[in-house]
This record gives structure tokens, sequence and C-alpha cells, in this order.
């Protein structure tokens, strides 16, 4: 499924919508570019769990923790791990901890993915520096629910 978005409130609106239909240790990758919009995506999703705090790209700390929503958010940037992996993270306890884990730049630690997620490659737009194409692949039976309630939703809200 794609969707277009316009700007960074509407990413963060989708977002907002998918966080009423994660569920406890669900994983969701967001790839794109630098400056897509891949922090956007995820204060969008903190915020339709709850979490008010103000969610920064962990860049410098590889993964930070907020568990101040319905279930807990933890938000991993993986960039420096290109060409090293995350063998040494622990990452599996992140993905079986209770929480969602948003891993931000996830090639460079495909071979520490479960077997579902969720990937949302988030294309900008070359004529207009706003706008955004959302592109989710639903990988396992519960994502593919997920999208297509997202996308019912979507499509419902644009009207």
């Amino acid at each position: 499924m794609e969707i277009a978005v316009h700007d960074a409130d509407e990413t963060k609106m989708i977002a907002q919508m998918l966080a009423a239909y994660v569920k406890p240790n669900d994983v969701i990758l967001l790839d794109g570019d630098l400056g897509a919009g891949k922090t956007t995506f995820t204060k969008g999703l903190a915020l339709g769990l709850g979490i008010e705090h103000n969610v920064k790209s962990p860049t410098f700390n590889l993964i930070k923790e907020y568990h101040q929503g319905k279930i807990p958010l933890f938000h991993m940037d993986v960039y420096r791990l290109e060409g090293v992996g995350g063998g040494d993270l622990g990452l599996e306890e992140y993905f079986n901890g209770g929480g969602v884990s948003v891993i931000e730049w996830s090639q460079f630690i495909q071979d520490e993915l479960p077997q579902e997620y969720l990937q949302i490659q988030i294309i900008k737009n070359e004529q207009d520096d706003q706008q955004r194409t959302l592109k989710f692949t639903a990988i396992g039976e519960h994502f593919e629910e997920i999208v297509s309630l997202l996308k019912e939703e979507w499509g419902n809200s644009q009207r």
C-alpha cells in the first residue's frame, strides 16, 4: 500500500492512526533518505500511544525507550551500524520486551530482524520538499491486517 502525504502533520496523523492497531512486541521498520521523515513518523506514533515526551532521533544513543504510553516504545536508529550489524545490541530482548520497536535504517540489521514486521519506506517528493510517499510492506498476517485497517481509516479521513 502507498499513501501520499502532503506535509509532516499528515505523516504524524497516519502514524497516530497506526498506533491504534499496534500491540506489544510489534516491530516497525522505517527506511528512507536522511530527512525523509522517519523520526517525524515516530513522533506521531508516540503521540498515538499516549507518549508526551519529546521524541528525538536516537542517532548517538542507538536506542531510546519511552515507557509513558499505553505500551512502551523502543525507538532505534541503527544508521551507525552500517557494515557491523546489531548482533551485540540484544535487539531480540527489545523485540520481545512488551513494547513496539521502531527501527530507523533497518537495512543495516537485516540478519537480526524478526520473521514478521511492518516496513514503511518514506520517499521524498523531488518536486515538493514537504510531500512524501509512504510505502507499507506487511510481512506476516498480523501486519497485513493492520495495513488493511489503516488503508480504510486513512481513506475515510480523506473524504
